[in-house]
């Protein structure tokens, strides 16, 4: 037998957390909840289940899950999103894991993630297909999130095997939330990766976009919700180099007005 810590990173997560909380709670010998900055009910809800809350500013995704790995009790970690809900399935092999014999650390596992959007499961949302098999259930010692500005994943040395059951990714429940979140990933890009800047790259990329994500997917069959993912791959390539082009500007702007006032100093 062996026990598990439970990370869990919330903001502004009140619409779904008494979904998300409860089957944790039956998992958790440990339960820790990373937020950042929360100004809807989140922080009461989980002084409702009787559970502290940690505040971290965010930056990214992988940092942030961990900080939150890093103040856990336990080696043995199951890290989760606030917009991500464990099904009956899931919930009872990991308890059955848990009153096993402890796994050697390099065991891992992944959760059978399926991905919701404005309510509705899809196939596909750029860059990924549903369902994914995200690392999220592993030894600390071994393993913990990379630094991708988006996508972050769980690396190191790690023997990894499928969870059974599903769990319930919604995320984009709002068209509002879609795009505050495509502004947000793609800025993210441009921050901390090396974008090449050039709007002909990115005119290209939204066209290749579309017909993989939209045509040849199938969500065109999907209806609104199809066109609302296809239209999230089309403008995800065209703004991620975009930006990088307008930033570029912007420094060389700045760069050539600097250099004109030294010179006229």
């Amino acid at each position: 037998m062996f026990k598990i810590s439970v990370c869990l990173l919330t903001f502004n997560s009140a619409r779904l957390l008494r979904e998300v909380l409860p089957p944790l709670i039956i998992i958790a010998d440990d339960f820790v909840v990373v937020d950042s900055g929360s100004t809807d009910t989140t922080l009461e809800i989980c002084r409702e289940y009787g559970i502290d809350v940690h505040h971290r500013p965010f930056d990214i995704h992988g940092q942030q899950m961990n900080y939150a790995i890093s103040i856990a009790a336990h080696d043995w970690v199951l890290c989760m999103d606030s917009d991500e809900i464990l099904d009956e399935q899931v919930v009872n092999y990991i308890l059955k894991l848990k009153a096993g014999e402890e796994p050697t650390p390099e065991r891992a596992w992944q959760l059978p993630r399926y991905w919701y959007v404005l309510g509705k499961e899809v196939r596909t949302l750029y860059p990924i297909s549903s369902p994914d098999f995200p690392v999220r259930l592993f030894n600390r010692q071994r393993a913990r999130f990379n630094d991708r500005p988006v996508d972050d994943q769980v690396i190191g040395e790690m023997t990894c095997e499928k969870i059974p059951g599903r769990v319930r990714h919604d995320t984009f429940h709002t068209l509002h939330e879609m795009f505050n979140k495509l502004n947000s990933y793609t800025s993210r890009l441009v921050k901390y990766r090396d974008i090449r800047p050039s709007v002909l790259r990115g005119i290209i990329s939204a066209i290749g976009a579309f017909f993989k994500w939209y045509l040849f997917s199938g969500a065109w069959r999907e209806g609104k919700v199809g066109a609302a993912t296809g239209l999230y791959a089309t403008l995800y390539s065209f703004m991620k180099y975009f930006k990088a082009w307008y930033a570029h500007k912007e420094e060389k702007f700045s760069a050539t007005t600097e250099d004109h006032e030294k010179r006229t100093t």
